[in-house]
């Protein structure tokens, strides 16, 4: 079993329905193009996936990308504080989408499947000093979205409709399922 993605997130969500594995990030180009946000994530997770299947003769690989849509944008990675304080004030107060594609492939057969799973996510109406005293912790500057919501960013966060693990970067039961489907040895997973 192979996890395609450098996510200290991801390890430990994988962690929790999947006893070994082991880290080999991709290392290609996330690049996303819409207006089908779940099927453009799904395809950067197999794309992922395969980069690493591609240099492994054996194993199971996943891959997994996480995107967060509003107004039909794509919201990724801030490139800085100044734009982590844009998307939390766009986001502030409104409903958007969290979608993880989570892809999976038989690095010794080829063989491929992968799906996305979309999560609404409702936010505080939250404060311009909160967002100043959030982006100061550096928190949000490599998430998606530009919060956390495992983390101080969940206080941010009002609702969640769908899985919370989604939310973090990685839907347990799809996950769970996908790798089943390729007989790795994996848990239920007990919280979605």
């Amino acid at each position: 079993m192979i996890l395609a993605s450098a996510s200290p997130r991801r390890r430990e969500l994988l962690g929790s329905i999947c006893a070994e594995f082991r880290v080999e990030p991709s290392e290609i180009e996330e690049a996303l193009e819409g207006p089908d946000w779940a099927g453009a994530a799904a395809r950067l997770a197999l794309a992922k996936a395969r980069a690493v299947a591609a240099r492994s003769s054996t194993g199971i690989v996943l891959g997994a990308d996480t995107v967060v849509v509003i107004d039909g944008l794509a919201l990724g990675k801030p490139a800085g504080p100044e734009e982590a304080r844009d998307m939390l004030r766009r986001l502030r107060g409104r409903e958007h989408e969290v979608i993880t594609g989570v892809a999976v492939v038989d690095a010794g057969t080829g063989r491929s499947a992968s799906t996305a799973v979309v999560s609404r996510v409702r936010m505080a109406d939250y404060p311009d000093a909160r967002v100043d005293a959030y982006v100061a912790t550096g928190e949000p500057l490599d998430k998606a979205g530009a919060y956390a919501i495992q983390g101080a960013g969940g206080e941010l966060v009002a609702g969640v409709v769908g899985s919370y693990s989604n939310v973090v970067g990685l839907p347990l039961a799809a996950t769970a399922r996908l790798l089943a489907e390729f007989g790795a040895p994996v848990s239920p997973a007990d919280a979605e």
